[in-house]
């Protein structure tokens, strides 16, 4: 059970109890937790409410609950409905529900302070929100509507419930019907809708980069650098000096190459290789060293550390660093001198690890492979740098085995992508496929992310350093949600074994490796991530369930992830010998990067759906063989097998039964005919609908198989 999810019962537990002293036994006893591990574990989070002040040491061993102050605060997070709730601050409290009428003037993502009202018998807590602390955002993207006299902007966004009241004087030339990014300006208590302003005109709703534009919009994600950051980045001295090259490690003399894919535009990791006297070999795993070039407090790094990450959108990307540094001064393109943070390695035929080093390197790349060109010397064994490359998958390979022997989850999900022609439209869709050579770039970019996490997190003995640093986690899944999964692939005829840790682990590899080839690998693939935890940038360290790490981190890439930057900069304190720097800028900042990611992960999401409508759109008079991909209570979702293209059957759009909807076996289920659409079922369907402006594909069922 996660430690999260352990809480929140611990939490219920005390509130059915409110006077009465529990001890961990009592607690055990109403949880139905009879293991040592996890009686443990109860104990220790008892201990931990004590001090962050939900419960109260009575006696030895025993507590009561604290009163609950009558205000919370917290984020809000809006259902569709106009109702919200309220996750609040205090690690293992419920959620608390806010009514449409009881959220006044707050927002989507707003923190606020929020009265509790009377708890009703067997309801979730209540709230009324009673003041906006912090608006998450006054930006917004949507279509102009005018009025005789004023317009509206209609946000795009399904969580924003209310639209943005606009003068005509303030529309900065939008015209009716167009998409534009309104900033609220003001929201008098009397008015139904807040005030706002247009900032920019995105342009006609459908067009490819009004849409484009409109999702980093929508995503608070920025399109532009601002121009003194540019302009300061152009001003980068790219000269490597030789007093610099004395303060680095000189590998400019060994085999060093890059491997990437076809469209790569910077080059942030590369490999080098040599065979050492005693028969080992020399492996090192070289990052572009870009915390050289961005200085602490700089506009360079200030705006880095708000991006956090690029965005990787269908038809762009979106640098999280401007292009003279990532393509250019940073990247590590051939027959040019680099500078690096690198961790070397000395591994034997089995991959294991005899020296290991880190620190700052000079290199010079020799060689600048795609995916396809490394991979055909896997296969045939001949090629430029064929002795490198072939021993280097040899030695990945060993370190996959031994990942997955101890628990690593290998995802093999299908990759659906576009071709585009010249004008950015797609043509065509592909499957992307991850070859020996894509897993050999992995497999040592894991390796150097899981020993630099060791070195500063891991003592001798093999106890926490308890050193600051930022590391990646990964929590362990909802057991209910591994559940309901190991029951639902029941039905295909796999065993989910949720014994234990261990048997989770294998047994979901062994289901994965079933359904390798089968109609339901995608799905089943796309339900067991979702299954899992988000992995998140944290300075508190509880390992990487999916990786079956103990000690984890992101080091190598910086070009892309704001995080790598400070595990560079942390890394070489500890190499310098500096003392351990305090926590709380890091807990800010791992914060603010995992949100950024997920906002860049929901953005790509967004711009991918936006390409599979634009490509789907001219193909309405064709039939297509589908697979029911999801089921709610409005319908079911069909992806297409041919291109993974997927859009919503509505039930109002089956007419030959009135459907109801099965949440526990999802399926919809015929009132009278007893027909059931499950999840998994194979089926053929045409477009009848492809809406540009909401990103939304409809079908119609013409068949079932």
């Amino acid at each position: 059970m996660k430690t999260a999810e352990l809480k929140r019962k611990i939490f219920r537990a005390f509130h059915d109890s409110p006077n009465k002293p529990l001890n961990y036994k009592q607690i055990c006893s109403r949880l139905m937790i009879s293991d040592a591990k996890n009686r443990n574990r109860v104990i220790q989070l008892m201990a931990e409410m004590a001090v962050e002040g939900n419960l109260e040491q009575v006696d030895r061993g025993k507590y009561v609950m604290k009163p609950l102050d009558k205000y919370a605060t917290g984020q809000l997070d809006f259902t569709s409905s106009g109702a919200a709730y309220l996750v609040t601050e205090n690690e293992g409290e419920d959620d608390i529900y806010i009514s449409a009428k009881n959220v006044h003037n707050a927002l989507h993502g707003d923190t606020v302070k929020v009265l509790r009202l009377a708890r009703r018998r067997n309801r979730k807590p209540e709230g009324e929100v009673v003041e906006i602390i912090e608006r998450a955002r006054v930006e917004f993207v949507g279509n102009i509507e005018m009025g005789p006299s004023y317009a509206f902007l209609v946000p795009d966004s399904r969580k924003m419930s209310v639209d943005i009241y606009i003068p005509k004087e303030k529309l900065k030339g939008a015209v009716n019907g167009q998409k534009a990014i309104a900033k609220i300006t003001d929201w008098p208590e009397s008015a139904s809708s807040p005030f706002g302003e247009v900032i920019e005109v995105l342009g006609m709703p459908g067009e490819r980069e009004t849409e484009m534009h409109a999702i980093l919009a929508e995503y608070g994600l920025p399109y532009r650098f601002p121009t003194d950051v540019e302009e300061e980045a152009a001003q980068i001295d790219r000269t490597i000096s030789e007093e610099e090259v004395k303060r680095r490690r000189d590998m400019r003399d060994v085999l060093t190459f890059t491997i990437d894919p076809d469209d790569a535009k910077d080059f942030d990791d590369a490999l080098s290789y040599r065979v050492l006297e005693n028969g080992n070999y020399e492996v090192g795993i070289h990052i572009a060293d870009v915390s050289h070039y961005v200085q602490p407090n700089g506009i360079i790094e200030d705006e880095a550390r708000e991006r956090a990450t690029s965005v990787y959108l269908v038809d762009r990307v979106v640098p999280m660093l401007p292009e003279v540094l990532s393509n250019d001064v940073c990247s590590l393109r051939p027959n040019e001198d680099k500078l690096c943070f690198s961790a070397v390695f000395e591994l034997d035929d089995n991959g294991h690890i005899h020296n290991e080093w880190f620190g700052r390197t000079v290199i010079h790349s020799d060689r600048r492979f795609t995916y396809d060109e490394a991979q055909q010397v896997i296969e045939t064994g001949e090629g430029d740098c064929d002795e490198a490359i072939v021993k280097l998958d040899a030695i990945a390979k060993k370190l996959r085995a031994d990942r997955i022997k101890k628990g690593a989850i290998t995802f093999n999900k299908i990759e659906m992508k576009f071709h585009l022609d010249k004008e950015g439209m797609p043509i065509d869709t592909y499957f992307k496929e991850s070859k020996d050579a894509n897993k050999l770039i992995e497999d040592f970019m894991l390796l150097a992310n899981r020993k630099v996490a060791e070195f500063i997190g891991k003592a001798k003995d093999g106890t926490p350093t308890n050193k600051t640093f930022v590391y990646r986690i990964h929590d362990d899944p909802d057991p209910a949600k591994l559940a309901d999964f190991g029951n639902f692939v029941k039905k295909f005829g796999y065993d989910l074994n949720l014994e234990n840790r261990k048997t989770i682990m294998s047994s979901l590899n062994e289901v994965l490796e079933k359904a390798q080839g089968s109609q339901e690998e995608n799905m089943i693939e796309t339900l067991a991530i979702r299954t899992m935890s988000k992995a998140i940038y944290s300075v508190d360290n509880i390992g990487h369930y999916g990786l079956a790490f103990d000690y984890y981190t992101h080091f190598t890439s910086p070009i892309r992830r704001y995080p790598d930057m400070m595990v560079h900069r942390l890394l070489q304190q500890y190499l310098d010998g500096q003392k351990s720097p305090a926590k709380d800028p890091y807990v800010k900042d791992c914060k603010h990067s995992s949100q950024m990611e997920k906002l860049a992960s929901e953005a790509e999401r967004s711009s991918i759906k936006y390409m599979q409508v634009l490509f789907m759109s001219d193909r309405t008079d064709r039939e297509f063989d589908g697979v029911i991909s999801g089921v709610t209570q409005w319908g079911i979702f069909v992806e297409i097998v041919e291109n993974k293209c997927e859009g919503l059957v509505r039930m109002s759009d089956i007419d030959d039964d009135y459907y109801t909807f099965d949440e526990a076996n999802y399926a919809i289920i015929g009132e009278y005919s007893g027909k059931k659409l499950q999840l998994g079922d194979e089926v053929k369907v045409k477009v009848k609908n492809a809406d540009l402006n909401k990103k939304q594909l409809d079908f119609i069922l013409v068949e079932e198989k």
